[in-house]
């Protein structure tokens, strides 16, 4: 028997169906990919305890700001005695001189490093738990809502132009935060 080149073609495609079928079901099957975003900055300045741990930072920052100007206002001062004098010093003094000002410029590079350090650690102390409740609380809002991903808008890296402002979450996320007492 005799199959036309139409008749081929009726066969291969009714061959096909089941394979077609099982794309369709894995296609409906996928997850919807729905997208929401939030405020985080919004979010922490109204989340319970961060503008008292906020302030705490920034006046410990202040305080640490200035041992450091205090220490740069010591080593800019020698400095400035030393471009006065060194003239009138003998190369064995002037070289004294400069290495006591280069000692003091490391031990200003050295206290310089240990305030930043103490300053990070100290941000996280402070900041990071409430962090992970505001984080916490996203999430809780992203699984209730059937989001895949949530953006921070507040990022300065945010490449977001224009949103459905439906999707915004800030204000369910800060009344989640608000209702939970601070806990």
């Amino acid at each position: 028997m005799k199959v036309s080149v139409l008749g081929r073609l009726a066969l291969s495609l009714v061959a096909l169906l089941p394979l077609q079928a099982a794309v369709l079901s894995a296609q409906d099957a996928a997850p919807t990919g729905r997208v929401a975003f939030v405020n985080m900055r919004q979010v922490m300045d109204s989340t319970p305890g961060f503008a008292a741990a906020e302030s705490t930072f920034v006046q410990e920052m202040t305080t640490w700001r200035g041992e450091f100007q205090q220490l740069q206002n010591r080593l800019d001062s020698a400095a400035a005695a030393f471009e006065q004098q060194a003239t009138v010093l003998s190369p064995t003094a002037r070289q004294a001189r400069r290495n006591e000002l280069q000692a003091q410029q490391d031990t200003l590079q050295s206290r310089l490093a240990q305030l930043n350090q103490r300053a990070a650690d100290r941000e996280r102390e402070l900041l990071d738990p409430i962090q992970a409740r505001a984080v916490s609380v996203v999430e809780a809002q992203r699984v209730a809502g059937g989001y895949t991903i949530v953006f921070d808008i507040s990022a300065q890296a945010n490449n977001i132009i224009t949103a459905d402002r439906s999707l915004d979450l800030t204000s369910r996320v800060i009344a989640a935060l608000k209702s939970s007492g601070g806990s």
